[in-house]
C-alpha cells in the first residue's frame, strides 16, 4: 500500500485540536487521519513546530519550503510525491491517494457484522423499514 505523509505548519500541539479556539479543519482532518489508520493505511503527520528534522531531512519537503515557505503548507506527499499544498485533503481524497475504493478499505480487526431481519434488508420486522 502507498504511504501519504502529511507535513503542516506549526501547531501548538501535535494535531492542533487543543486551546479554545479550534481550527474545525484540524478537528475533521485528525478524525480522517485516524479512520485511514483503523483501515490500514500507512499515513503520518509532521508538525514544524515539533519535528522540524523530519521537513529538513526529506529532500521534497526542503525544497517546497524554500519556495512556498511555511505558509504553503500542508503539504501531502503519497510515495513521496507531492499531491495536495495549501489545505488539508479531505477523507475522500485520502482514500483515492492509497488507490483503494472506499468500499474496499476494512477496519483493522474488526469484523462485519450482519443483522437478522425480514428478508427485506430490514431488521424492523415485516411492517417495514424503520
Amino acid at each position: 500500500m502507498k504511504t501519504i505523509r502529511v507535513f503542516e505548519p506549526a501547531l501548538c500541539c501535535n494535531t492542533g485540536v487543543c486551546g479554545t479556539d479550534v481550527d474545525q479543519s484540524l478537528v475533521t482532518f485528525t478524525a480522517d487521519l485516524d479512520y485511514l489508520k483503523q483501515l490500514g493505511v500507512d499515513i503520518e503527520r509532521h508538525n514544524l513546530a515539533n519535528e522540524p528534522l523530519v521537513f529538513a531531512e526529506n529532500d521534497s519537503v526542503r525544497a517546497f519550503l524554500q519556495v512556498a515557505g511555511s505558509e504553503g503548507l500542508p503539504l501531502t506527499l503519497v510515495d513521496g510525491i507531492t499531491v495536495a499544498t495549501g489545505s488539508y485533503p479531505s477523507r475522500e481524497q485520502l482514500i483515492n491517494f492509497v488507490g483503494t475504493p472506499t468500499g474496499a478499505l476494512k477496519p483493522v480487526g474488526l469484523q462485519t457484522l450482519t443483522m437478522a431481519g425480514d428478508g427485506d434488508g430490514c431488521a424492523c420486522g415485516s411492517s417495514g423499514c424503520c
